[in-house]
């Protein structure tokens, strides 16, 4: 199955139809294995696949060992048994000539499901994304478009395809034979999750606002009452900031969810949130966010949840800490889409977000910082968002790694 609104409604065709049109596809198929950020996966050019999107099912599910319901491993493929290695980039030049003017490739973010084998796409990956300029260059699809010859870096513009927004990647490159080459390995900069000093990838999103369901608050407001259900015999509603900027996300306070859970009195902890009880109560509080804005709530990638916490009051290295989930599990780190997410929240009036870090920032010997100061269960991330007057969402920024993992063929 693929899951996109768009896509769905356009082909009522069986899923054969779809096996039957992807056989004619090569097998083995050209491919890339990057790591971007704290995510790694598949990256594809265009060219390679049918022009179909329905088509592509059996062919992801082969790559990545989907469906796996037993198992949850993906042995049998390229995945790694967790939403961060389930994941395909589908990459090719812009795909009109109006399009061109504006970026110089364009590309898919396709989240292949675990047990079910579902193509999701709803959403986008923003640490993959650290890694599409890159790509184009190494297949030629593109040249740079600026490039800062003084300080030896060059900025790819793209354009994604699951969002319609675009989305600039800024990073070291030398000359090899007249042509600009990716830099990777130049020690400039550290990032939670990952080990080791790599370069520096700047990752901005242009105006990230609204990138599904068209507005930066959906419902209009900060913060909406959610109906959920701890158990099976009761309902509880619970506040709940819902923000579209990069990925539409559910935000909700630890002291929210400790009250609705009844540990109120002694909070929660590190472990609770890979609980099961922990994990059915926020499906449930995401799935009525999805409903509220807009969204499919069966749709599992898409929004994405998150439950955040005010640091300690000694605490120096952080100003908010976020517990965000992917497809239903608690993320080692952070989604950057999420964290991004985040970054622009904490400068919406109103939102759980912004409120936790006004007070973080109002205590005695806090320091100021243009940065947004996010702690996850991984390390710390440092992301940013500039507004204009009116509060339009500018652009949301974050510093990435990456790394080139493997070039050859990748059998379906």
């Amino acid at each position: 199955m693929l899951r996109h609104p768009a896509f769905v409604a356009a082909h009522p065709n069986s899923m054969l139809h779809a096996v039957r049109r992807a056989m004619s596809t090569a097998n083995p198929l050209p491919a890339t294995f990057l790591r971007g950020g704290t995510s790694k996966g598949i990256f594809l050019k265009r060219s390679d696949l049918p022009k179909d999107p329905y088509e592509w099912t059996p062919i992801f599910q082969g790559i990545m060992g989907s469906p796996d319901p037993q198992y949850r491993r993906q042995l049998n493929g390229m995945g790694g048994g967790v939403s961060s290695l389930s994941k395909i980039c589908v990459v090719g030049p812009p795909s009109s000539s109006e399009r061109a003017a504006e970026v110089d490739v364009e590309y898919t973010f396709v989240q292949v499901g675990i047990e079910d084998g579902v193509l999701d796409l709803s959403g986008n990956c923003g640490n993959l994304s650290s890694m599409i300029g890159v790509f184009a260059l190494d297949e030629g699809l593109c040249s740079p478009r600026e490039v800062d010859a003084d300080n030896g870096v060059a900025t790819v513009r793209s354009f994604n395809t699951n969002t319609s927004k675009i989305i600039d990647t800024t990073f070291p490159v030398s000359l090899s034979e007249g042509k600009h080459v990716a830099v990777l390995d130049a020690p400039q900069v550290e990032m939670a999750g990952v080990p080791g000093k790599a370069s520096r990838i700047v990752l901005q999103f242009v105006n990230p606002g609204g990138a599904r369901t068209g507005k930066l608050l959906p419902t209009g407001s900060p913060i909406d009452l959610l109906e959920c259900s701890p158990d099976d015999s009761a309902s509880s509603f619970i506040p709940a900031s819902l923000v579209d900027a990069t990925n539409p996300t559910v935000f909700v306070s630890s002291n929210d969810l400790a009250e609705v859970l009844g540990l109120q009195e002694r909070g929660l902890s590190s472990s609770d949130y890979s609980s099961p009880n922990v994990e059915r109560l926020l499906e449930s509080v995401r799935q009525a966010g999805a409903k509220r804005m807009g969204l499919d709530p069966s749709a599992k990638a898409q929004p994405k949840i998150a439950v955040l916490t005010e640091p300690s009051e000694d605490a120096t290295d952080a100003d908010i800490i976020i517990h965000a989930f992917s497809m239903g599990v608690l993320h080692k780190a952070v989604p950057m889409t999420v964290g991004l997410c985040l970054g622009v929240a904490t400068g919406v009036e109103g939102t759980i977000a912004h409120g936790i870090v006004s007070r973080a920032r109002a205590r005695p010997g806090a320091i100021p910082n243009d940065m947004v100061r996010i702690r996850h269960p991984g390390g710390v991330v440092a992301v940013g968002a500039e507004f204009a007057e009116d509060g339009t969402v500018l652009n949301a920024q974050v510093l990435r790694t990456g790394r080139r993992l493997m070039k050859g063929v990748v059998w379906w």
